[in-house]
């Protein structure tokens, strides 16, 4: 038997500093901030948005991969809506776009805008024509002869029973070019006409891509964005382990998510082990993350399962009540180190998942082993996040909840029942046990300016501690416990803020 006196001490990031240590850096921007978020998925930033539903859609995932991150999509709305979010993603940014938004001459530009209000989320402003038939699944020509194409421009001055044929740019004005054209090339071919579109084809005029000036722009400007190999930006979703839960993976990988991230609570459970393992067997080409564990046991149990990624944290974060409400967690730097311990063993990375509230915080858990971190609150008060802001005395502020939250939950509820044809009941709200709470944050304007300050913050981290990459910093364990005196003494003191 344990007696109190052999109970092992857990701890977290304000109970330890990290030891200053002789550095050869000489600015900050020697300093690579390159990590593994998956086992195959290379980022240029360590910073995750969470999957919750104040803090992560398509906006902040797009954000976030431009700023060298990546964002995980929540998965509290229909299985089509998150797909559909990956998909704005995924066409946010491209060198070419594998597959252009394509409609059939004979449309008329009532249907074209109808197409585009209602399935096209807003984001297409111009269409490729070709004979194929547009249908929901999959608008592209691709392998078609192009006809032309249509833009804003055509339709903002065109009656709504004009066709696309009449209005369309023809074949024989387009300046194309052929699926092998370098950057560089585009760049020049589209300034010499002024034309934003370059659609590419083959000998034979099929369709085999499009390129865009805008798209060549944004990549020249944000030279350390997150991509796929095909020049996308990266995105992740979240899934959950009851029924329905392959089918909805699926979708959000033929939609062209690049990692499933499955979402429970208690991630070492026979559902969570269960659940891996079966979208692994299912989609073995896609990185899967399972989660969440703060225990070694934990961490092993979902690699056995396949898991390319372990996200770790029991109750850290500041809308989370789960160590008030089952008296169960871990102390996030303990779990850290002890998730990662056995994580290095196999290769596999770790998401911090919680508990960050300054850029110190980060530095701390990159040293401890994680690879990356999950950020909620950090980042739930930007433009980006989904909400709106609203204002409560002299300040404005947006709204973050917990996903195990009571709105959430039975939100959830509300929505599953609406899913599935009205077939489930909603569970009875008093059987609902919130181990989340709604509260209120300040609005902080565009995430790039969070990402910058607390990018800043994790190199000058990094520098301090004698390392000039965010590798060479991983893992380090160069900690001294601190008194709370000390953390007093870490903090501004002794003074009144202006």
């Amino acid at each position: 038997k344990m007696s109190c006196d052999e109970f092992p001490l857990a701890i977290t990031y304000n109970d330890v500093l990290l030891r200053p240590l002789q550095s050869t850096v000489t600015s900050r921007s020697e300093i690579s901030l390159t990590t593994h978020f998956s086992r195959n998925i290379v980022l240029n930033n360590p910073m995750v948005a969470a999957n919750m539903d104040t803090v992560c859609e398509a906006k902040m995932a797009i954000e976030m991969a431009r700023n060298g991150g990546i964002g995980v999509l929540h998965r509290f709305v229909s299985m089509e809506e998150q797909a559909s979010m990956v998909r704005q993603v995924k066409r946010a940014e491209t060198f070419i776009v594998s597959k252009p938004f394509c409609c059939s001459p004979s449309l008329t530009v009532a249907q074209v805008r109808k197409m585009q209000e209602e399935r096209l989320d807003g984001v297409c402003r111009s269409f490729l024509v070709t004979e194929k038939q547009d249908n929901e699944r999959n608008m592209s020509g691709i392998g078609e002869p192009l006809l032309g194409i249509v833009t804003m421009r055509d339709l903002l001055f065109s009656k709504e029973t004009d066709t696309v044929a009449e209005i369309m740019t023809p074949r024989e004005r387009l300046l194309t070019a052929s699926p092998g054209v370098s950057s560089q090339q585009a760049k020049e071919l589209l300034a010499s006409r002024r034309v934003e579109k370059l659609p590419l084809v083959n000998k034979d005029f099929c369709l085999k891509g499009l390129i865009t000036s805008k798209d060549i722009f944004l990549k020249e400007q944000r030279p350390y964005a997150s991509f796929d190999k095909e020049g996308r930006l990266l995105v992740a979703a979240a899934i959950g382990v009851k029924e329905g839960f392959l089918e909805r993976a699926r979708a959000l990988v033929d939609a062209g998510c690049d990692a499933l991230v499955v979402d429970i609570a208690h991630g070492h459970s026979t559902l969570g082990i269960n659940a891996t393992r079966a979208i692994k067997e299912a989609f073995p080409s896609t990185d899967v993350v399972a989660g969440n564990v703060a225990t070694a046991e934990g961490t092993l149990a979902l690699i056995e399962a396949g898991a390319d990624a372990i996200k770790v944290g029991v109750g850290p974060g500041s809308i989370c009540i789960t160590r008030d409400v089952t008296g169960c967690g871990i102390p996030q730097l303990t779990a850290v180190l002890e998730c990662a311990r056995e994580a290095d063993l196999h290769g596999i990375p770790i998401i911090a998942d919680g508990g960050i509230r300054k850029s110190g915080d980060i530095t701390k858990a990159i040293a401890a082993g994680a690879s990356s971190v999950m950020l909620g609150s950090l980042l739930s008060g930007t433009d980006e996040a989904p909400g709106e802001t609203i204002v409560r005395g002299d300040h404005k502020v947006k709204v973050v909840r917990g996903m195990a939250g009571f709105g959430a939950s039975a939100g959830k509820a509300a929505r599953e029942s609406t899913f599935l044809g009205g077939e489930v009941k909603p569970e009875n709200p008093f059987d609902l046990v919130p181990e989340g709470i709604e509260a209120l944050v300040p609005a902080k304007g565009p995430v790039k300016g969070v990402v910058r300050n607390l990018v800043g913050g994790l190199k000058s981290g990094i520098s301090y501690c004698g390392e000039d990459s965010l590798e060479g910093l991983r893992g380090k364990k160069n900690f001294v416990r601190i008194t709370a005196a000390g953390r007093n003494e870490s903090s501004h003191h002794d003074v009144q803020l202006i």
